[in-house]
């Protein structure tokens, strides 16, 4: 149990509403589910992060640092501890030449659409993904034959003792849906994209025509969590599942999608436990059939059981 003295620490610091108590974390993920936190901050500058971090060392605060909640499944029961957010107030985006020099609370699509703007590409793929550039550099996020190993020149990162560390493109390890930050502890402050110039029409179009497969192949109309496993190596995690007979596959509110099998949806009102249980029953079914473990992109955060 946190003392509240700990909690009332923190709010002294924080600005006007943005710390709160019982936080429903439903709230904050694009699947729609979760139960509360115990306190949820969202964080407005380096050295309040820096702060907070010192201070959840010290007391033993457990905490998870929280973008838009769009790679997230939040166990029913909540977080027992502090959610940090990084999100609107870290979200300033520059551009310089070719350089983007961009905070990481900013929202990819909105780093996008500024590159596009000013007649750069090399960022199209990321138009239609809906997670921070925080989290994307964390994950090597991508589509469409794009991911962000492409396009980042260096990134800034405070380590959980506040120590701020910058590393080039290369030094952050990217991989498929990976990064040295999913290896080592450390929080995405700022990153700078390096881009090409390019045709304004061309890069509308490139765009248009990926938010069109977007709709029409992706359960957009639903809450989920994009892709929901990481693709095997040659093979599709959709088509695997789809030949597995799990094409609209449901555990009470939760559902494989008919639209595209490789994501899983909150089609009524689902809860947590509905969506890792069919998750699970995926798992479990697909490598029973065709001998492949399906590794999940969706983090848990919380209790499951």
């Amino acid at each position: 149990m946190i003392e509240n003295t700990v909690w009332k620490e923190i709010e002294a610091f924080a600005a006007e509403g943005a710390f709160l108590y019982n936080e429903p974390l439903r709230d904050h993920t694009t699947f729609r589910v979760g139960g509360e936190a115990d306190a949820f901050l969202s964080v407005q500058s380096g050295d309040e992060l820096k702060k907070v971090l010192l201070l959840c060392k010290a007391q033993q605060i457990p905490y998870f640092v929280l973008g838009n909640g769009s790679n997230l499944l939040v166990s029913d029961k909540g977080f027992r501890g502090l959610i940090i957010s990084i999100g609107n107030y870290m979200s300033e985006i520059k551009i310089e030449g070719k350089r983007i020099y961009v905070e990481a609370g900013a929202l990819l699509g909105q780093v996008a659409q500024a590159a596009a703007k000013n007649g750069l590409t090399g960022m199209e793929f990321a138009a239609g993904i809906p997670g921070t550039v925080g989290g994307a550099i964390v994950m090597n996020a991508g589509a469409y034959d794009g991911e962000m190993k492409q396009i980042v020149e260096t990134v800034t990162v405070m380590t959980p003792e506040g120590e701020i560390r910058n590393f080039t493109g290369a030094e952050m390890e990217f991989g498929y849906r990976t990064s040295r930050l999913k290896r080592e502890p450390g929080i995405v402050l700022s990153v700078t994209l390096l881009l090409k110039e390019g045709r304004m029409t061309e890069i509308r179009e490139k765009m248009s025509d990926f938010a069109l497969r977007r709709r029409e192949k992706q359960p957009l109309e639903y809450p989920s969590a994009g892709s929901t496993f990481k693709r095997p190596e040659g093979m599709f995690a959709g088509k695997l599942i789809m030949d597995a007979g799990l094409r609209g596959y449901t555990v009470g509110g939760a559902r494989v999608s008919d639209k595209h099998c490789g994501f899983v949806i909150n089609k009524d009102g689902a809860t947590a436990e509905d969506i890792n249980t069919l998750i699970k029953d995926v798992q479990e079914k697909v490598e029973e059939k065709f001998g492949v473990y399906l590794e999940p992109e969706v983090i848990f955060v919380g209790d499951f059981r």
